[in-house]
C-alpha cells in the first residue's frame, strides 16, 4: 500500500490549500484516513481523520472550523481542504491510513499503518 500526498505549497496568511492523498495497492474502502503534520522542531501531531464511509470526522481543536477532511473511495483518495491558513499551520503534512475499524477515530500516530511521504505547507505572515 502506497500513499502519495500532494498539494502543499507556500502561501500567505488567510489563503487556502487543498491537499490530496492518493492510495495505491489496495482499496481504502474500509480504512480510516487521517492527516497529521510535523512542524519544525516538533513531534508529528494529529490534524484530522475521516471514517471509511465519510460519515464521521474528527479534527484537532486548532484547525476545527478552518479545515475540512473528505474522501472519495471510488478514487481511492482523501483530501484536506485548508482555509484561513495561519503561520502556525506551517508544517509537513502527512496522510495516513488505519486498517482497523475502531469504535472511535484515532488521533494516535501509532494506530495508523500506512503513511505518505509528506507535503510541505508554508504559511507566511
Amino acid at each position: 500500500v502506497q500513499l502519495q500526498a500532494s498539494g502543499g505549497g507556500a502561501v500567505q496568511t488567510g489563503d487556502s490549500l487543498r491537499l490530496s492523498c492518493v492510495v495505491s495497492g489496495r482499496s481504502i474502502y474500509t480504512y480510516t484516513m487521517g492527516w497529521f503534520r510535523r512542524a519544525p522542531g516538533k513531534d508529528r501531531e494529529f490534524v484530522s481523520a475521516i471514517s471509511w464511509s465519510g460519515g464521521v470526522t474528527l479534527y484537532e481543536e486548532v484547525v476545527r472550523g478552518r479545515f475540512d477532511i473528505s474522501r472519495d473511495n471510488a478514487k481511492n483518495s482523501a483530501y484536506l481542504q485548508m482555509n484561513s491558513l495561519k503561520p502556525e499551520d506551517t508544517a509537513v503534512y502527512y496522510c495516513a491510513a488505519d486498517r482497523y475499524n475502531r469504535a472511535d477515530l484515532s488521533r494516535n500516530v501509532d494506530d495508523y499503518d500506512y503513511w505518505g511521504q509528506g507535503t510541505q505547507v508554508t504559511v507566511s505572515s
